[in-house]
């Protein structure tokens, strides 16, 4: 008999993840991009209010669709990725169509590096920086590499170490760290390549075994936490906003190893708390979720 196939529909994107993230642990936050003006289009912007995210920076497309992933899920709960755009909604985002008084409003200015593909969202990802750092908001970065996304291997390392010098913090995973160095992540001078002038605060997540930290002062690790895998889609997403809520509370944090090392235990906690359920924005951990799991399990 053949192995029947389920089918479900899950909320996400990596940039409304975190949005959604920041808000379910009591942080602010808005989204800005753009959706089809179809069904999932006008859906996931519903999601985005009902979590509490602000959506003036939100607009629509009339002649292309939302875009769609389809992910398939391991029995270690890892995921392989398959995308329907070429164009989609969010790909035709123009600079004229930025809200960018809400990014001035900002303390955090967070982006990934899909919209670096095309035209005309590149420029308008680009526009959309430029107002962030000319009003002193901080700028984060996580690439969150999707290679099937890009035309080759070679444009998406190209694309994304386009803006890696803008940036203030950047996070990546250590697979992300071996695909753009081609070195061995676990080696400090591999990783340390990857800083530069202005560079605040480099992360690199580890999965179960938690984060390591560098900044132009300090370097460390913070252990993860033991959870049942389930899917590990938006964990990573989670783990940022949990930091993100941390640092928009704390500025200090950046330059006090201690607090740095408590705000990232706590986003190890929110990333692992994620995994233990389907789905990206469903998943997202509460406070005390991530609270429960700091008390009741040992580090990893």
């Amino acid at each position: 008999m053949a192995t029947p196939l389920i089918v479900s529909f899950a909320p996400g994107g990596a940039p409304a993840n975190v949005a959604c993230a920041i808000t379910k642990l009591g942080g602010k936050s808005a989204f800005i991009g753009k959706f089809g003006d179809d069904e999932f289009g006008h859906m996931l912007v519903n999601i985005l209010k009902k979590n509490g995210v602000n959506s003036e920076g939100v607009c629509f497309e009339t002649n292309a669709r939302t875009a769609l992933a389809f992910v398939t899920l391991k029995k270690n709960g890892e995921r392989e990725f398959m995308f329907y755009r070429n164009p989609s909604a969010d790909m035709l985002l123009k600079e004229s169509e930025l809200n960018k008084d809400l990014i001035k409003k900002a303390k955090i200015f967070h982006y990934g590096s899909i919209s670096l593909i095309s035209e005309p969202c590149r420029a308008a990802h680009m526009a959309a920086m430029k107002t962030a750092k000319d009003a002193g908001v901080l700028l984060s970065y996580d690439p969150n590499v999707r290679l099937p996304l890009w035309p080759s291997t070679e444009a998406a390392i190209e694309g994304i170490k386009s803006i890696w010098n803008e940036a203030d913090i950047i996070k990546v995973s250590d697979d992300e760290v071996e695909f753009l160095t081609r070195g061995d992540a676990e080696k400090d001078d591999v990783v340390l390549s990857l800083m530069h002038d202005k560079l605040k605060l480099l992360i690199v997540t580890d999965g179960e075994k938690g984060c390591r930290y560098y900044t132009k002062k300090f370097k460390g690790r913070v252990p993860g936490y033991s959870v049942k895998t389930v899917d590990t889609t938006g964990a990573g997403d989670s783990f940022v906003g949990a930091f993100l809520v941390s640092l928009g509370k704390d500025g200090s944090i950046l330059d006090d190893e201690g607090k740095l090392t408590e705000a990232l235990a706590f986003a190890n906690a929110c990333g692992a708390v994620c995994t233990t359920q389907k789905g990206a924005i469903p998943a997202l951990p509460t406070p005390s979720d991530a609270q429960q799991l700091m008390k009741s399990s040992k580090s990893t």
